[in-house]
């Protein structure tokens, strides 16, 4: 499964990534396969682009990267009509990408979908709720692409544990957690920026959204998603678009200690990639280092066009 084709020194690079994945891992004695990542050039001209990977079809619990398709579909929603425009949905697709909130996004969910996470409810009304709460999913589908096999968008974020109808929709949900796959979450940002998931006046939304300023006051901040993820490794003067996320202990093993990231980048010397990294173990969720040495090195070793 692949939408980008290859070259030598893509291969290159993502070896140096895979290197350096393997002995981080390695020294912190956490399975090597825990690890994937997609590396994408695209082409100028609209071609398919470029690109390298390492288990790009680990099905993961994607943590906050699943925002960015949730704010696609929010803007597919707005397109047709299904949503409304007002200050409040505006404000909830800033907070959940810029500070990654979970209440906002808690809050487009149930804008998309139709769904709140109330009391409980009765069975038959439960069941349609489920049905509701597949809005996201639906879409998606509908877009087509066969590197999306296999994620789920159907649950909310929590910090901790769930409750009420949260915790028997995910019961019920036969696909379980939110997942995504490094070459899903690649291929909807290389959509974003080069593609045609929306129009390009929903797309210049999406990407003003994902834009992060290293020189911005808030860049120590770790709700900004710059220090300790691939940003952090980007060299002064880059441009970047980007989306991360991390989980510590949840009490669900199935969705802790994560570190993932997505990210766009415009080197100083007018190259661009695109790279998404997903990485599990508690050892790897705790190290503000991992990411950056990845995003350092894509950086470094990629030419200019």
């Amino acid at each position: 499964m692949s939408f980008f084709d290859t070259d030598e020194n893509l291969q290159r690079i993502g070896a140096l990534l895979t290197a350096k994945a393997e002995a981080v891992f390695r020294e912190r004695c956490v399975p090597a396969e825990q690890f994937g990542f997609v590396l994408l050039v695209p082409e100028r001209d609209g071609g398919r682009p470029k690109g390298v990977a390492l288990r790009p079809d680990w099905r993961s619990y994607p943590c906050s990267l699943v925002k960015v398709f949730f704010l696609v579909a929010a803007q597919a929603a707005l397109e047709t009509g299904e949503l409304t425009e007002h200050e409040e949905l505006d404000r909830a697709m800033r907070d959940m990408i810029l500070w990654s909130s979970n209440a906002a996004t808690n809050y487009i969910i149930d804008l998309v979908s139709g769904t709140t996470g109330d009391t409980l409810l009765p069975q038959p009304e439960m069941a349609e709720w489920v049905e509701r709460r597949q809005a996201i999913n639906r879409f998606f589908e509908q877009v087509g692409w066969p590197e999306l096999s296999g994620i789920n968008l159907n649950q909310k974020l929590m910090d901790d544990l769930r409750y009420g109808r949260e915790k028997i929709g995910l019961d019920r949900s036969p696909a379980g957690h939110n997942a995504l796959t490094p070459i899903a979450m690649a291929r909807l940002m290389h959509a974003i920026f080069h593609g045609s998931v929306l129009s390009a006046a929903r797309r210049e939304k999406v990407q003003n959204l994902l834009a992060r300023d290293l020189a911005s006051p808030f860049v120590q901040r770790g709700a900004y998603q710059v220090m300790g993820y691939l940003a952090g490794g980007m060299p002064e003067g880059t441009q970047i678009w980007s989306k991360a996320g991390r989980t510590r202990w949840l009490g669900d093993e199935r969705a802790d200690f994560r570190r993932h990231d997505a990210i766009r980048a415009l080197l100083p010397n007018g190259a661009e990639f695109i790279l998404t990294v997903f990485s599990q173990g508690e050892a790897i969720a705790e190290d503000d280092g991992f990411l950056p040495q990845l995003g350092s090195i894509a950086a470094k070793e990629m030419p200019a066009p």
